[in-house]
């Protein structure tokens, strides 16, 4: 699967090391991107940055990040303008998530997504704005989940994080309208990473959702097709969206009949 907008277009992923941002990592240099790829497991990286090179013969910048730190994000993103002088494409797709009830939740943990998976959003986008706006183009993508938009229980601080990421790129997206910068939310239900290793740790959840787990690489490909397009909204499976149209409609009729469906933690 090709995407000719993104060839000689500079695309920055964050939580590249595995998963979906991997998998985008290597389509994105299929199509002739310049790729750079951001995570905290610098080993891990490289070893990318060697497989991705050595498939596609192109070059490859890798950057050690951990997004919840805000000084680590000034200094890594003005290294990239610094060297690349442009973003055409930043996908925001590091993040991680715990599934707990309130009452188990630790506040670290829950201080720490919000870390990641907003605040250290926020701050990777306020790095290429400017610039996207001087040059009136480029596209910001932010991987939600499904989560942002229908809460589950065990879920309750996952879920919260991710209705401030949709409830950003929603606000940004206005902001920028006649700026020629597209901004788009990913807003997938579980996939199959490395994601469930950390938020269940018992495995009881990956266990009862397994034949509603999307492959990274399903996911990565729907992405990286709607690169540099005028795309709002990118929901996978799309028929786990029909729950969310459901559930905005009718809340308590929702939450009453899908009481089994939804305690699957």
């Amino acid at each position: 699967m090709l995407n000719d907008r993104l060839k000689g277009k500079n695309v920055v992923i964050t939580g590249a090391s595995s998963g979906i941002g991997a998998k985008m990592a290597f389509l994105c240099a299929k199509s002739g991107a310049n790729v750079i790829i951001l995570a905290r497991s610098w080993d891990k990286l490289q070893n990318l940055k060697q497989e991705i090179e050595t498939d596609h013969q192109v070059t490859v910048r890798a950057y050690k990040l951990d997004v919840s730190n805000i000084d680590e994000i000034q200094k890594v993103f003005a290294e990239i303008i610094a060297d690349v002088h442009h973003v055409d494409v930043l996908v925001n797709n590091a993040g991680f998530g715990i599934f707990d009830t309130v009452e188990e939740a630790k506040l670290d943990d829950a201080k720490a997504m919000f870390e990641t998976n907003v605040i250290g959003l926020i701050g990777c986008t306020k790095m290429v704005l400017p610039n996207m706006k001087a040059r009136r183009q480029g596209h910001i993508i932010n991987v939600a989940s499904i989560a942002g938009k229908i809460a589950t229980p065990k879920s309750s601080v996952y879920s919260a994080s991710k209705h401030a990421v949709l409830g950003f790129t929603n606000a940004l997206r206005m902001e920028v309208a006649d700026e020629g910068i597209f901004v788009t939310s990913v807003n997938p239900g579980p996939i199959e990473t490395n994601f469930f290793n950390i938020a269940d740790q018992s495995g009881s959840y990956v266990k009862n959702v397994q034949k509603f787990i999307l492959s990274s690489d399903q996911v990565a490909a729907a992405v990286v097709k709607r690169m540099l397009s005028r795309t709002r909204e990118i929901n996978l499976p799309r028929w786990m969206n029909l729950g969310d149209v459901f559930f905005t409609l009718f809340p308590s009729t929702f939450e009453r009949l899908g009481k089994k469906a939804i305690f699957k933690k």
